[in-house]
């Protein structure tokens, strides 16, 4: 459920609608429903703590989907946790009041500096993906006289994810550390003075429609927490990541959290470990729109009819990197006659095409639009190409909205370059 609902012929978010946000704000834009962040959330959260067999669980909600701090602060308030990737992000997860100790450091490549940075704040654990990355954090944590809280993220080999390029737990992906070494691992790091191992972690995808991959991979995990425990290792935790799809409205409904959680406490009864989640799309993705306006419809002689917006690949590049689906409304519709369309953007790019041969109602120049189920990866991904000003973000509260992100002037975009003396 989501809160974008049409209300007297007119698309609103919340109490608000969309056009009064575009008078305002100008287009494009992301709009986000605070309501349907709380919901998602607390359904997520909910859902997991309805079995005995799971606990309290840690729901460390994926900053990367979508890091306004103003979002952030919205789930923050609701007992959220942060699963980050980078020191930036540790850094909004603490601005929005998450508690250090509901703060999971993640990635492949963490710097000195940002390893550093994690241990003096206190997260609540660094998942760990490779033995290099062991020995700097050990390195780190006796330069700084502490103890390092880490959890070792394991590479199950299952393959899962709505794309290739987000499917990260088969053997080929960049991310954690094998089966085959990860004993090995936790026991050289439970002997160490300045590391203590507390679990184990994986991740295998994003966007997952089939819970089979999902628990396959849990029951590995299991398996290597019992392992472990019979070699006399200490795991606390469980750290079974995200990746829950969401309905993008042209595919199959997915799994319901109810549906994940239960399979969750099929895996781990008996277990008696803390379980942590990082869900991070099924959280924002349809909490979230981008409203955008028709510049004019170019029709060719030969048939093809281009709805040409004001939005670009540079605001929303899920489609052009994922080939990614995202339902488009207008905003006022009027009528029921359709029309078929490339929706394309302003970009210099034959990839700043959001979809090709969509039947959509008949739209015009001046007209807004709204992509579906952008609330995740679709601000965070975005960029300035072509020189265009950074998309705006506006969060919507009841009847109330407010900018969370202004969309810089042309004069602050070049201010931030600097000259090079000898030219």
């Amino acid at each position: 459920m989501n809160h974008f609902e049409l209300r007297d012929g007119e698309l609103h978010c919340e109490g608000v609608p969309l056009s009064r946000i575009a008078a305002s704000v100008g287009t494009p834009v992301y709009v986000y429903s605070a309501a349907t962040l709380r919901r998602h959330f607390n359904v997520f959260r909910d859902a997991l703590r309805s079995h005995p067999q799971i606990g309290e669980p840690l729901v460390a909600y994926a900053v990367k989907a979508n890091s306004n701090v103003q979002v952030l602060k919205v789930l923050a308030a609701e007992g959220a946790g942060a699963d980050t990737v980078s020191e930036g992000e540790v850094r909004r997860a603490l601005a929005a009041g998450v508690p250090a100790d509901k703060i999971v450091f993640s990635g492949v490549g963490k710097t000195r500096r940002e390893i550093a940075f994690a241990l003096a704040t206190g997260v609540a654990e660094i998942n760990v993906e490779s033995e290099p990355e062991v020995k700097l954090i050990a390195e780190v944590a006796a330069e700084l006289g502490v103890k390092a809280k880490i959890a070792f993220r394991v590479n199950p080999d299952v393959s899962a994810g709505g794309h290739a390029k987000i499917s990260t737990g088969k053997a080929e992906n960049k991310f954690g550390v094998s089966f085959a070494e990860a004993a090995r691992l936790y026991a050289n790091a439970s002997n160490h003075a300045h590391l203590e191992p507390i679990g184990v972690a994986c991740h295998i995808g994003s966007q997952i429609t089939d819970l089979a991959p999902m628990e396959a991979a849990f029951r590995k995990m299991r398996g290597l927490v019992e392992s472990l425990r019979a070699e006399g290792l200490t795991v606390e935790r469980l750290d079974l990541g995200g990746g829950l799809g969401v309905p993008y409205f042209n595919q199959p409904e997915p799994p319901t959290p109810a549906d994940f959680a239960a399979m969750v406490a099929r895996v781990v009864d008996g277990l008696d470990v803390q379980l942590a989640f990082e869900p991070g799309r099924v959280i924002a993705a349809n909490a979230g729109i981008l409203l955008a306006e028709v510049i004019h419809v170019h029709e060719r002689p030969e048939g093809r009819r281009f709805l040409v917006l004001d939005a670009a690949m540079n605001d929303l590049i899920r489609p052009a990197m994922y080939d990614a689906y995202h339902d488009i409304r207008p905003v006022k519709p009027r009528g029921s006659e359709t029309a078929v369309y490339d929706v394309v953007g302003p970009v210099c790019e034959t990839g700043d095409t959001f979809t090709r041969d969509r039947p959509l109602p008949v739209l015009a120049g001046g007209d807004l639009i709204a992509f579906m189920s952008a609330g995740a990866y679709g601000s965070t991904m975005a960029s300035e190409y072509n020189t265009r000003p950074l998309v705006p973000e506006v969060l919507v509260d009841g009847d109330k909205f407010a900018v969370i992100r202004a969309r810089p002037t042309y004069d602050e975009m070049l201010a931030r370059e600097m000259s090079a003396e000898w030219v």
